[in-house]
């Protein structure tokens, strides 16, 4: 096997990953998929830590604030969620033999272990995926704020954000037929272009912590591997 440019990686998945059809709830066959993505990844010899979304079961914004809820309240919920995200993918790992661990920013001791920076980087090093759920615990935050400040706290060596499309366009390349498509971006450029990969908070604290971002296909075959091979593969933000 080719020599591993990254080691330890955090992964940022979207809660529509899980997705049922009409792109709600969690559908088991989906959780298998992402299993399976992870433990390609894993047999690498690769330590990888986990956060996912919750756009599958709650949007704070479309589902909460548009109708007068108030945000602490509907950010709670959408933390919440995500930790419904994370034990069906911590049940999908486990069912294919991968020890998992969920560690959640706020504590829901009957189901997971709550969130300490050491305890997190001492089940890596045991080989064990860690998923962190409940964001950062705070409100105001994103998912993928929460996946910056994880990945730096764990000293991951990237972060790679798996979506649907396999790399960073312009525009939307399904409805312009003449998108540009990055192979790379600064941190500056991704910022200013508003490209909308990850919120700005999430961008700018990769950027001040020099902590490179690789955005792939989730669903392209092998794109989680060629990444920590160090292969190119969607579009890299970085200095």
């Amino acid at each position: 096997m080719a020599d591993l440019r990254f080691r330890r990686v955090l992964l940022k998945l979207g809660g529509e990953a899980l997705a049922g059809e009409g792109g709600f709830g969690i559908n088991p066959s989906r959780a298998d998929f992402v299993a399976r993505r992870v433990l390609d990844v894993v047999n690498m010899g690769v330590q990888i830590a986990v956060v996912i979304g919750a756009g599958n079961l709650w949007r704070g914004k479309q589902d909460g604030l548009d109708h007068g809820m108030e945000r602490v309240t509907a950010d709670h919920m959408g933390m919440l969620a995500t930790v419904m995200n994370s034990l069906a993918v911590q049940d999908a790992l486990e069912r294919r033999g991968v020890p998992t661990r969920v560690l959640t920013g706020i504590e829901v001791r009957a189901v997971a272990e709550p969130y300490i920076q050491r305890r997190a980087v001492r089940h890596l090093e045991k080989g064990r995926v860690v998923i962190f759920g409940a964001g950062t615990g705070n409100p105001y935050f994103t998912t993928d704020t929460a996946a910056s400040l994880r990945a730096m706290e764990i000293d991951a060596e990237t972060l790679i954000k798996a979506t649907k499309v396999d790399a960073v366009y312009d525009k939307d390349p399904k409805v312009y037929a003449d998108a540009k498509r990055f192979e790379h971006l600064t941190y500056i450029d991704a910022l200013n272009m508003r490209v909308g990969v990850m919120d700005s908070t999430a961008m700018a604290m990769c950027m001040d912590n020099d902590l490179p971002i690789h955005v792939v296909n989730l669903w392209q075959e092998g794109s989680l591997e060629k990444v920590v091979l160090g292969e190119p593969v969607g579009t890299l933000i970085s200095a």
